[in-house]
């Protein structure tokens, strides 16, 4: 389990493709300082386990295996040699939960769409799939590449969150520019409650869906209308 606080930047120093795999190095000093094989590190926001460490002159090192199953539903597959990804290590036990609970399960991927620089901090636009779309609400929490955002605006195929500077200058949101893809993860929370209001799996968004006589009985009574039924059922 992790916070969604990014511990460093790490860069990734190799990449062995496997056919239906790959192994990454990723160089990240902090991160691996006390980890040994088999712990978790979160890399842009996505669960690896360590499988191997490696010391050299320029600090330690990790090794990675990435499934194909990763590589298709992450942004993992675009990176190159030399690119710089988002490291966490999972909370300890009485640690603080310094952003919302993020399992390191990437829902799905999103894309920059452009950036307004303002005085003191920047917003940024990013594309949303449809199928998450009802469960990123104005205010609420995301994860983007790993880091622990708070969602500004929500629109139907987009969201906008705001970048102070710390998080510009240490985390890669700081450099991607419009049309870098980022990974997404959507608050845990909100899949639960949707599944207790009795939801199936139809695709969200403008495809079908399926109530839970919870929410029928709600709309029924006059507590939710078809406006705004998709808000309160998965807020």
């Amino acid at each position: 389990m992790f916070t969604g606080i990014v511990e460093e930047l790490g860069e990734i120093v190799a990449i062995e493709h496997l056919g239906d795999a790959s192994r990454f190095q990723v160089r990240g000093p902090v991160v691996t300082e006390g980890a040994k094989h088999g712990d978790s590190i979160a890399v842009n926001g996505v669960c690896l386990t360590v499988v191997d460490l490696i010391e050299d002159v320029e600090g330690t090192r990790f090794s990675a295996d990435v499934m194909a199953e990763t590589l298709d539903r992450s942004s993992l597959g675009a990176l190159d040699v030399g690119s710089r990804v988002n490291l966490e290590r999972p909370m300890a036990l009485g640690g603080r939960l310094g952003g919302h609970i993020v399992q390191g399960h990437v829902d799905g991927t999103g894309a920059i769409v452009d950036r307004k620089l303002s005085e003191h901090w920047e917003i940024v636009k990013i594309s949303l799939p449809a199928e998450l779309s009802g469960y990123v609400v104005e205010k609420g929490s995301i994860t983007v590449d790993g880091i622990s955002l708070t969602v500004v605006d929500a629109g139907f195929d987009y969201f906008t969150v705001s970048l102070i500077p710390t998080t510009l200058a240490l985390t890669t949101l700081g450099v991607k520019q419009a049309g870098d893809p980022v990974n997404l993860e959507v608050d845990v929370l909100a899949k639960y409650v949707e599944r207790l209001l009795g939801r199936d799996n139809a695709p969200r968004g403008n495809g079908a869906r399926s109530n839970g006589p919870q929410v029928d009985a709600l709309r029924n009574n006059g507590l939710l209308d078809n406006g705004t039924q998709d808000k309160e059922a998965t807020a």
